[in-house]
């Protein structure tokens, strides 16, 4: 695979297609919004998903491990479907992911899904990590006061023209403040980066790197204030139909 570099705050960093973000000079690898046991999830309330996201998913995981083989894995929220995901994990997936983690630092960011450690499993949790001058959050922060981040939670997602018409795919975005990361989990959509409220992180636009199969397909994105602007603006009243 071919990742493509990307610099923040001065540090260089590795987008790879698989979806996870690598930080060279901290032999840290970053991955957002996994979403472990979705499946279990929608399972106990009578919605019968295949129970394999999560084995899945730990598969996907384990080629950039080897790939870039980190001394250091951030989560950056939501690695859990539900905060009590980590105790339904299958004996086999624990192991995986157990074997994934062993010899890591590991960091959970929590997050809306998952706004508790995850039980048994190692690692620290936290509500935001910061090393030099990068901070790791769930959901970015508006502004230039976020400092610079890295971020998950919107699973951003972007469509690019093709000869055989247009093609969409979750994405990288990023500009010279923050980049935003696709979500990993098998069981994740997407939001286009167009949506209010990733425009309202990137309101002077920026770059768009779409997820392929060996390598990243990049698109510069023009400004989105008229959309980040919709933010601000009142929900419309709920249309009653007589």
């Amino acid at each position: 695979m071919i990742s493509a570099p990307f610099h923040l705050a001065g540090e260089r960093l590795a987008l790879d297609p698989a979806g996870v973000l690598f930080w060279p000079a901290r032999k840290l690898l970053a991955v957002a919004d996994l979403h472990l046991e979705k499946g279990s999830h929608f399972a106990m309330r009578g919605q019968m998903l295949p129970p394999y996201d999560t084995r899945e998913t730990l598969a996907r995981l384990a080629a950039p491990l080897r790939r870039y083989a980190p001394e250091q894995i951030v989560f950056l929220g939501d690695s859990f479907h539900d905060a009590a995901g980590a105790g339904r994990l299958a004996t086999a997936d624990r192991a995986a992911l157990g074997a994934l983690l062993a010899g890591r630092q590991v960091c959970w960011v929590l997050g809306n899904h998952d706004p508790v450690a995850p039980a048994g499993l190692p690692g620290e949790a936290v509500e935001e990590f910061r090393l030099g001058p990068l901070v790791f959050r769930h959901q970015g922060v508006p502004g230039s006061g976020a400092g610079f981040e890295l971020s998950g939670h919107f699973h951003p997602k972007a469509s690019m023209p093709t000869r055989c018409g247009p093609v969409t795919r979750p994405c990288f975005l990023a500009d010279a403040r923050r980049v935003l990361l696709p979500a990993f989990g098998a069981y994740t959509g997407g939001l286009a980066i167009t949506a209010p409220p990733i425009a309202a992180l990137f309101p002077r636009g920026g770059r768009a790197f779409l997820l392929g199969r060996e390598r990243l397909f990049s698109a510069a994105v023009g400004p989105m204030r008229h959309l980040a602007a919709a933010m601000a603006m009142p929900a419309p009243e709920p249309t009653s139909i007589a």
